[in-house]
C-alpha cells in the first residue's frame, strides 16, 4: 500500500495491514495485490473519490467517512448486479491530521469491509498541503453476461426505485439550516433519521441478484433522482415520465416537504441517495417487486419509459414539474 520509507512503511503496518486478512492483499508486503476471479465471473470495476468540505464534513467522525468512502462503490456494484470481491484505498492526509482520527478511521473502515464482504487488498498513503483526500476502487463480480448496464432500458418498461428518495439531501439541508420552516415541527427521530441518511448511506446489495434477473438497466441513484435516471434514459436512446406523487419517501421527508414545498424539489434532485433506480419489463415487474421485498429491499414502480427522449416529471394533475438539471454535478 505504497512503496515510501520507513515512516510509511510503520504507518501501514499501525493502520491498515490489521485490515488487509484476505490472502490477495499479501499482507501489504509487495507493490500490488494478486486476485483470481472465481470462475465463470466477469469483473466489474468502479471508483469514487471523496473530498473533504464536498461530499462530507470535515468535522464528520472518522469511521463514518471510512464508511461513505466504501459505500458509495458498493453501491455502484449493487447498481450493476455484482458481488464485492475487493477494494483498493487511497488517502491523502493533511499532515496535521491526529494519529487517533487514523485509528478510528481505520477501524470503521475495517469493520464496514467485513461487514459487506469487500476486503481491502491495498493502495495509497500520500501526505498533502490539502483537504483530507480519499478514493476507492472496487472490484465485484457478475456471472458472466449478467452485468446489468444503464444503457438498455427500451420504451414501455417500468421504471422503479428501491428505498426512499431525498432522506440524504434533507439531512444535508437540516445540517446547513436546520431552522428551515420544512424542519421545525421534525421530531427528534425524524431529524436523527435524515442527518443518518446523510452520513450513513445504505448500499443495496442484496437487490443486485434481483436486477440480474429482472432489470433491463440500472443505475444507482448518488446526484439526484431525476438527473440520475434522465441519463440513464439518454444513455438508452429513450425517453420516459414519472410520477411526483409516486416516489417514496420516509415519513421525516414527506413531513418536510409538507411544511415547506419547496423542500420537495430538494428531495427529487438532491444527492447521496445511493438507492437504485432501474427499468423492468411491465411483465416482470410483480416477481421483481415480490423478489426485492424478500431481500428485504421496498422498491416501488414510479413511471414508465416511452420513444423519444428526455424524462418528465409529473405533478398530480398531470402537469409538468421544472426542475432544471435535477441532479448535483461537480462540472
Amino acid at each position: 500500500m505504497g512503496d515510501g520509507g520507513s515512516g510509511e512503511d510503520r504507518f501501514i503496518a499501525r493502520f491498515f495491514r490489521p485490515l488487509a486478512t484476505d490472502p490477495a492483499a499479501l499482507r501489504l508486503m509487495d507493490d500490488a495485490a494478486l486476485l483470481s476471479p472465481p470462475e465463470g465471473m466477469d469483473l466489474v470495476l468502479t471508483k469514487d473519490a471523496l473530498v473533504a468540505g464536498v461530499h462530507f464534513f470535515p468535522d464528520d467522525p472518522p469511521d463514518a467517512i471510512a464508511r461513505k468512502a466504501l459505500r458509495v462503490n458498493l453501491s455502484d456494484l449493487a447498481a450493476k448486479g455484482a458481488a464485492p470481491l475487493g477494494a483498493l484505498l487511497a488517502i491523502a492526509l493533511p499532515r496535521d491530521m491526529p494519529e487517533s482520527w487514523m485509528e478510528a478511521f481505520a477501524i470503521g473502515l475495517g469493520a464496514d469491509a467485513s461487514l459487506h464482504g469487500c476486503p481491502i487488498l491495498g493502495g495509497d498513503t500520500v501526505r498533502t498541503p490539502g483537504p483530507l483526500t480519499l478514493s476507492i476502487t472496487a472490484f465485484g463480480t457478475v456471472p458472466k453476461g449478467e452485468f446489468v448496464p444503464r444503457t438498455r432500458a427500451r420504451p414501455g418498461e417500468a421504471i422503479v426505485v428501491s428505498g426512499t428518495i431525498g432522506d440524504a439531501a434533507l439531512g444535508l439541508k437540516l445540517r446547513l439550516e436546520p431552522t428551515r420552516e420544512g424542519f421545525a415541527d421534525l421530531v427528534a427521530l425524524q431529524r436523527e433519521h435524515l442527518a443518518d441518511r446523510y452520513l450513513n448511506p445504505q448500499p443495496r446489495l442484496a437487490l443486485a441478484p434481483v436486477l440480474r434477473a429482472y432489470a433491463s438497466a440500472a443505475m444507482d441513484v448518488s446526484d439526484g433522482l431525476v438527473g440520475d435516471i434522465a441519463k440513464m434514459l439518454d444513455a438508452s436512446g429513450c425517453g420516459g415520465w414519472i410520477k411526483a406523487d409516486d416516489v417514496p419517501l420516509s415519513h421525516a421527508a414527506a413531513a418536510a416537504a409538507v411544511a415547506e414545498p419547496g423542500l420537495l424539489a430538494v428531495a427529487l434532485t438532491g444527492g447521496d441517495d445511493y438507492e437504485i433506480a432501474c427499468t423492468v419489463p411491465l411483465e416482470k415487474v410483480p416477481s421483481f417487486l415480490t423478489d426485492a421485498a424478500v431481500a428485504g429491499i421496498p422498491a416501488r414502480v414510479i413511471g414508465e419509459t416511452r420513444p423519444g427522449t428526455g424524462l418528465d416529471v409529473l405533478d398530480a394533475s398531470g402537469g409538468t414539474l421544472d426542475f432544471g438539471s435535477g441532479s448535483y454535478s461537480h462540472f
